[in-house]
Order: C-alpha cells, then structure tokens, then sequence
C-alpha cells in the first residue's frame, strides 16, 4: 500500500551558488560526510548536489511534513548499492518517523541534466498481517 509520493525539481545553479555562499556550513547541514566526499569527486559537484537535494525534498513531501518537523535534510542520504542504484539511508528523526509510519520500502529514482536535477520518491508501507485473512 503507498502511504505516500514526492517529487521535486532543483536548478542545479541555484545549488552551486548557495554553496559558494555559504561553502561548509551549508553542506555540512544538509548533506552527510559520505555525501559531501561522493558530490566533490565529480567535476560538476553541484549536478550531484542538486540531485541529492532534490531526493531530500522530495523524501519530505512524500512522509508530508516540512522542515523543522522533526526530520534534518541530512538524516536523509543518498547512497549508490554496488551496483551503482540511488538509495535512501535514513538516521534521526527521518528513521523514527518512517518506523512509527510502518513505512517498509523506499523507492527512488533520481535525473539530471546541466541546468535541473528531480527526484521522485514513494514510499510503500506494510501489509496488515490478516490483509488477506479468509472472511468467508
């Protein structure tokens, strides 16, 4: 059963241009160490940024709750599987809120170009154990 979708769109030169103002205290506020390390390999840092905010937000829209809600941007991370496959790893208040939602898959998928980065996010919750108990 869904229990709930988010999508969102980011200018990846808006990204670049806070991070220029703000450099690490913004980073270090919305992205975890693992995030900060995988986007600053990568030439175009800020295509990746954006994407990993984009799966932030779109992660909060899907739970329907804004900031300060009890759930911290970087409690939600973007990690690749080995197969390079975009997943979320949640701590904090985002991993007690999907616990206390019975929230038990996360699907994602993530794109970007040059100019924009999007996200979109569902989250599927568990079956009632008698979903399909005989009523006859």
């Amino acid at each position: 059963m869904i229990y709930g979708i988010g999508i969102d769109l980011v200018e990846n030169d808006r990204i670049g241009k806070i991070i220029r103002k703000w450099g690490p205290k913004f980073l270090s506020r919305v992205f975890t160490g693992e995030e900060i390390d995988y986007c600053g390999r990568h030439a175009q840092a800020s295509l990746h940024y954006g994407a990993r905010f984009a799966v932030k937000e779109s992660f909060l829209k899907a739970i329907g709750k804004g900031l300060g809600a009890g759930v911290k941007l970087a409690e939600i991370e973007v990690v690749n599987d080995p197969g390079g496959k975009p997943e979320i790893r949640l701590s904090g208040g985002a991993q007690a809120f999907v616990e206390r939602a019975g929230i038990r898959k996360i699907h994602l998928s993530i794109t970007h170009t040059k100019n924009y980065a999007s996200a979109a996010v569902v989250l599927e919750k568990g079956w009632p154990d008698d979903w399909f108990a005989d009523t006859r």
